[in-house]
């Protein structure tokens, strides 16, 4: 932990949602969270100047907050009549501290002589050891556990404890991953489950095919030297929107991309002028792509030829001779596709656009450049370029 702790707005947010949610005074917050009570105290006030008068049926946010504890209220009585409490049997093998905290989340719902019978402490141990105050450790958790919510958020929960730690490292909170596993399991947190997905190719044409020069070496020793492209599609309620995709293999970059509701060699140009009128590469860029008929096709072959690029292709039906491109396809999918249901494909098409434009590029730590975004990444090695 830094001697300077430093508060995101979304950290102040969790910290008053903590205190709404949970009914606790601003003292016990304080204490919990290990933060004045000054200054969570003016992060409440803060809220209540800025809320406004909801509209006539709607709900504001504090009764959302208050429906949502008691839900949770009830659905955590439910799962104790049902289990009869046989989450605590578990309990009877941890220390005495650990029966105190199990005590005091279900106090309210089970009756203090029962459960101290049940695990074999004092009543008056217990109610001791309420008033004390937290330890430096689990004040330092509380803080971490709020820390931990806004960055599982603000990263579309697809991060697992690995990647949290760098990203927790630029919000001011040096901590070890074995911590941030423990406590997200604690939080109940956990990444967005992954779901498979088919690509296609049509390689049933005619067309020429140029030969595999990377032959899945994708270790280019700078930007622009290697791309890699291909197409995806997403559903919508009007029908599939066809995404053509290119990636820097160096930066792990989307350097050009472009949606339509065909799947032509039109969308692959676009998505390759797009690259070459934002990066500018020199002749000799090695362009790989798979044998679909868009990329073989003469006029796609023509701008290849025009951007003194060199023609690289997949073998048939190996899609891991285009592995960084499928990788990009499994993120964008896993990490958002396959969690909304789109109405239409300009719906899609902003929703893709924010995803690359925003989170991938600019935000989403990438662990082959060292959890660092692509576009940060390429900012780097140009900055070391201009130094040497």
């Amino acid at each position: 932990m830094g001697k300077q702790q430093r508060y995101t707005p979304e950290f102040r947010s969790e910290a008053v949602k903590l205190v709404l949610e949970q009914n606790l005074s601003l003292s016990v917050a304080s204490k919990r969270l290990g933060i004045p009570e000054g200054t969570l105290a003016s992060w409440m006030a803060a809220v209540r100047s800025s809320s406004k008068p909801s509209a006539p049926g709607s709900r504001s946010t504090p009764d959302l907050l208050a429906e949502n504890a008691r839900l949770r209220k009830e659905l955590a009585e439910t799962r104790m009549e049902r289990d009869n409490l046989k989450k605590g049997n578990g309990v009877l093998c941890q220390g005495v501290a650990t029966r105190y905290a199990f005590m005091k989340k279900w106090r309210l719902h089970y009756p203090t002589v029962t459960m101290s019978r049940m695990f074999n402490v004092s009543r008056s141990g217990f109610y001791a050891w309420l008033k004390r105050n937290p330890s430096r450790r689990t004040q330092e958790d509380e803080r971490l556990k709020v820390a931990i919510k806004v960055a599982h958020t603000r990263t579309r929960e697809s991060y697992s404890a690995k990647r949290l730690q760098p990203e927790l490292a630029a919000d001011g909170f040096i901590v070890g991953r074995d911590r941030i596993a423990r406590l997200r399991r604690e939080l109940g947190l956990r990444c967005r489950q992954k779901r498979k997905f088919k690509a296609t190719t049509n390689s049933n044409h005619n067309l020429p095919v140029a030969e595999n020069l990377l032959d899945q070496t994708f270790t280019p020793s700078a930007p622009n030297e290697v791309w890699v492209t291909d197409i995806t599609y997403i559903p919508t309620g009007e029908g599939w929107l066809y995404l053509a995709g290119v990636k820097d293999v160096f930066t792990r970059e989307i350097v050009g991309y472009a949606m339509s509701k065909r799947m032509t060699q039109e969308l692959t140009g676009r998505a390759l002028f797009r690259a070459v009128q934002q990066k500018r590469p020199a002749a000799g860029l090695i362009h790989h792509s798979d044998r679909g008929s868009q990329y073989c096709a003469h006029d796609y072959r023509k701008l290849l030829k025009q951007f003194k690029m060199k023609t690289s292709m997949s073998r048939k039906g190996n899609c891991y001779d285009n592995a960084p491109m499928e990788s990009f396809w499994g993120s964008l999918k896993n990490e958002l596709v396959h969690h909304c249901r789109y109405e239409t494909r300009d719906e899609a098409k902003a929703s893709i656009q924010e995803y690359i434009e925003i989170f991938y590029n600019r935000q989403r730590r990438h662990s082959r450049l060292g959890y660092v975004a692509p576009a940060i990444f390429a900012q780097n090695y140009n900055n070391q370029q201009q130094v040497a």
